[in-house]
């Protein structure tokens, strides 16, 4: 295959997905779709894109692309992905995957189904730090990881309040599925994805039900979460999430996983979205802290990532497996808030 042909559904989001095609020398994007024509003409002029459509059927009517990009708000996430697969396209699709596991299992079923693949958008992979430590994890500098603490924290910061983003049946969450996906697949992933076995959560809104209340929105979702993982082969995960939360930082932004040769820190920079890693580590019975930035070297964006896996038929990273893994724990995460007990994941 010499060339790839994509096309991008909900144009918020989907801007970076645009970049990252657009920045591909053999991906050719052929359309874009959002219900918001003012929108659509905006980001179509903004990218230069004139195969403009208000939804995906539209756009499925008149193309056929190898690629489509679902960034649609969360409630959509499933119906646009099997429109694609019926339609003979590959997927990637914006975390969270879908609004809880059921629909994620379905929409990896239809994956299988229909022969093709499913990726998911967990973008802080993709980033020089992350390869950093995820190559220094793989050569064993770490040992064994067996603690880790993931953590993703706003002051203030509730998108669009009285939007979908806090209503729970169109988003799923609250800042857990919103940001804590993020932090949890990336702590995941440097863990080498071991299998859960149960979690502990709780979640609070104390913040945004008091903001909701004064702008006189709806707001039906936490504004913080807090949960414990316990991993089948005895490692053990904190995670932690708010869009309100009475810190000093405007932005707060941390994974720091303890190994038994070594461990690290990897968080953001000026309460901003750069970042910097730094692993600690004992040899010859002295210590050392070893920074990896610098030395971090460019990284693709995930939409060149899985365009580069179907041109030269390669696995890609971010699977839809993965993203079920996250949907479970999360799933998980939100019943034992509301039950006050310990959930088995299964």
């Amino acid at each position: 295959m010499s060339e790839l042909t994509a096309a991008v559904v909900g144009l918020g989001m989907g801007r970076a997905h645009l970049r990252g095609y657009l920045s591909h020398p053999r991906v050719r994007v052929v359309g874009i779709a959002d219900p918001d024509r003012g929108r659509l003409d905006e980001v179509g002029d903004e990218f230069g894109i004139s195969d403009r459509y208000g939804s995906l059927a539209e756009l499925l009517d008149s193309r056929r692309p190898d690629i489509v990009s679902i960034a649609a708000p969360n409630v959509h996430h499933r119906p646009l992905t099997l429109s694609a697969f019926e339609h003979g396209c590959h997927v990637l699709c914006e975390k969270p995957m879908a609004l809880n596991a059921v629909e994620a299992q379905e929409m990896l079923d239809a994956a299988a189904a229909a022969g093709k693949r499913l990726m998911i958008n967990f973008s802080f992979r993709f980033r020089p730090q992350s390869f950093a430590l995820k190559r220094e994890i793989d050569s064993g500098v770490f040992g064994d990881i067996y603690f880790g603490r993931t953590v993703w924290h706003r002051r203030r910061g509730i998108p669009r309040l009285g939007g979908w983003f806090g209503i729970k049946e169109l988003a799923g969450g609250g800042p857990l599925i919103d940001l804590g996906v993020h932090r949890l697949d990336l702590a995941l992933w440097l863990m080498g994805y071991p299998e859960p076995e149960w979690v502990m959560g709780s979640t609070y809104d104390a913040i945004g039900r008091e903001l909701a209340r004064r702008a006189g929105v709806r707001y039906s979702v936490e504004d913080m979460a807090a949960g414990f993982i316990r991993f089948k082969n005895g490692a053990t995960l904190v995670v932690e999430a708010s869009w309100a939360s009475n810190i000093g930082e405007k932005e707060l932004m941390v994974t720091r996983l303890l190994g038994t040769k070594a461990g690290l820190l990897y968080r953001n920079r000026e309460q901003g979205y750069e970042f910097e890693a730094t692993v600690f580590l004992e040899r010859d019975g002295s210590l050392y802290d070893m920074s990896l930035n610098a030395a971090s070297p460019a990284t693709q964006s995930a939409m060149e990532h899985f365009a580069d896996a179907i041109l030269d038929d390669t696995p890609h990273m971010a699977s839809g497996e993965e993203g079920l893994t996250v949907m479970k724990l999360l799933d998980a995460l939100y019943e034992s808030a509301e039950k006050g007990r310990p959930v088995r994941v299964g």
